[in-house]
């Protein structure tokens, strides 16, 4: 064989190889999970209750993936209630069918039966959670997911010696299900819980609990990352270390501009990762970790603060008798109503905006919407017996629509064009009337209902204002958008005015996330791309507004490419 000849066979194999090689460097990886969704009998404040668990472990089990891997999750009920999981923050690109809320993009899974939850993470890294999304279950049904970056790929801060999930949930003596499902009958609001938790230990300012209290163990001088969820049903929560300062470096699996603080807030639904640095020396000290709710409503809410201990590792050496006799020391923690901490924690999250990390913020706005958020009253009918004046219940509701949830899934009937019966696209742009939103409430506080939705073309560039109203009593709602992430251009005090606040926006690097605190008596201003075709939920991540109806869905078109377009679902999608 010539020497031309073996040149060409290299140049052709290489041809050949080198893709194959680029391509297995950036391979996927699928990563399997199975989810058996079972009773479990677990004891906290003194007595023990059956809860719904995921393969029997409470808080559940934590996913691990990588951006850009394909995850397959089999979820199989061996429970009595009907179940869907919710895969929060996940994009869900072309993926409808797997973000999981109930009566929205499926039927929940029923007793016996199983689902398959397939989808990929597409540009996204950082923390996330899933959990249940239907009725209450999502109190013991939910747990962290940690999407790692790319092979190779750093952080944009300096790399933690350990990562720590830390699971801020709540906990009540009595069932969950029994609690909702009374309130639904009353109409007035539920019991409130009996602890919160850190991990789903509550900690020793409750009975029987000091055996249930969770340990950080550190090193001196070295940088933990701290995953925080708050997977509590009804409270926002304020965190905190004693002593020790945290480096906010993340928000909802968005890289942020790092700031230093004492306090996290951290409201249901949302994730924020912190750098703790250690002390470079071993105090003979132990640091109490709180979490304490913020809370701004009328209503009564779960006042007591969980515990945790932060205790630096003893060498080997040291005596055992001198751990006990060490100082404690406690952080101080906000007033519970502090409106005013609140607004300026979240005026301090910006993105990152750099090369790596851009803030893609929608310029140019083709849809605008102005949302009312807030209580109100519905009329009970005459065979119910509701304990609120003249036979009324609470309820929530967005744009004075109180959502009523379908009997079957609003993605199944959008995909077959078959929404006769099930929704109507005529979901108000504004509220039916104006009125002082922050002041003096109108007389009339009775709320209408339906299954109502907004239609957006594909690619629209949408401008959402949220506005608290004071009906009843101004309050803090979080609200949780699925399938998007979207950026916090603007919020304020009292109400929004269309004139003047659109000027002060920031469309150079705001806070990028999926689920964000309208404020109490005041507004926030979201922008997004419907670049997501499907039906895709908005809702108060509060569970007891969620239960109220304040939540609403948009549905996404197709766009005209084929990869710009819904697949259809899967063959085991569960039926109604």
């Amino acid at each position: 064989m010539s020497i031309f000849m073996r040149a060409m066979l290299l140049v052709l194999c290489a041809m050949w190889i080198l893709p194959e090689l680029a391509h297995a460097k950036h391979a996927r990886t699928t990563r399997h999970y199975k989810f058996n969704i079972k009773l479990q009998n677990v004891t906290r404040l003194c007595q023990t209750k059956s809860i719904v668990t995921v393969n029997g472990q409470f808080p559940g089990p934590r996913i691990i993936a990588r951006e850009g891997d394909r995850v397959v999750i089999k979820v199989v009920n061996h429970v009595q209630y009907n179940v869907s999981i919710h895969w929060h923050g996940i994009r869900q690109i072309r993926s409808g069918w797997a973000d999981g809320p109930a009566y929205i993009t499926q039927c929940p899974i029923q007793p016996g039966q199983s689902y398959l939850y397939n989808f990929t993470i597409i540009g996204q890294r950082g923390t996330l959670w899933w959990h249940a999304h239907i009725s209450w279950l999502r109190a013991t049904l939910h747990g962290p997911i940690v999407i790692l970056p790319k092979r190779h790929v750093p952080y944009p801060f300096p790399h933690p010696f350990k990562e720590i999930p830390i699971v801020l949930g709540e906990w009540w003596k009595a069932d969950t299900e029994t609690i909702i499902n009374q309130a639904i009958q009353t109409g007035l609001a539920p019991n409130t819980s009996d602890a919160h938790t850190i991990n789903g230990l509550p900690g020793p300012l409750h009975n029987c609990s000091a055996k249930d209290t969770f340990k950080l163990e550190v090193q001196p001088g070295k940088t933990y990352l701290l995953r925080i969820i708050n997977a509590a049903l009804n409270d926002e929560m304020f965190f905190s270390i004693a002593n020790h300062t945290l480096h906010v470096v993340e928000a909802d699996a968005v890289y942020v501009k790092p700031f230093k603080t004492n306090i996290v807030l951290i409201t249901p639904g949302q994730t924020t990762n912190v750098l703790l640095k250690t002390k470079s020396k071993t105090p003979n000290a132990k640091f109490v970790i709180a979490s304490r709710p913020y809370a701004t409503g009328p209503a009564s809410f779960d006042n007591t603060t969980a515990i945790g201990l932060l205790e630096y590792k003893k060498h080997s050496l040291s005596n055992p008798k001198n751990n006990k006799n060490l100082k404690l020391f406690k952080p101080t923690l906000p007033k519970f109503n502090d409106t005013l901490f609140a607004m300026n924690f979240n005026k301090k999250v910006f993105s990152l905006n750099n090369a790596k990390f851009p803030a893609k913020v929608p310029k140019t706005i083709d849809r605008h919407f102005f949302f009312t958020v807030g209580l109100g009253i519905s009329q009970c009918s005459k065979n119910e017996a509701c304990q609120g004046p003249n036979n009324t219940r609470v309820a929530a509701a967005i744009n004075n629509v109180s959502f009523v949830m379908p009997n079957t899934a609003l993605l199944q009937a959008h995909f077959l064009n078959k929404s006769k019966g099930v929704f109507t696209t005529d979901f108000p742009n504004n509220p039916p009337f104006k009125f002082n939103y922050t002041g003096t409430p109108p007389k009339n506080i009775m709320v209408s209902s339906g299954t109502k939705v907004v239609v957006l073309p594909y690619n629209s560039r949408v401008e959402l204002v949220l506005q608290d109203t004071s009906i009843i009593g101004a309050e803090s709602h979080p609200l949780h958008l699925h399938g998007f992430n979207f950026f916090v251009v603007g919020q304020g005090n009292g109400n929004f005015d269309p004139k003047n606040d659109p000027s002060k926006f920031n469309l150079v690097d705001p806070a990028e996330r999926n689920t964000a605190g309208v404020p109490s008596g005041g507004w926030v201003a979201l922008r997004f791309l419907a670049d997501n075709p499907g039906v895709w939920f908005m809702h108060c991540h509060l569970e007891v507004h969620t239960s109220w109806g304040l939540k609403m869905a948009w549905i996404v078109q197709d766009g005209k490419r084929r990869n710009q377009k819904l697949p259809p679902p899967p063959s085991d999608l569960p039926k109604c």
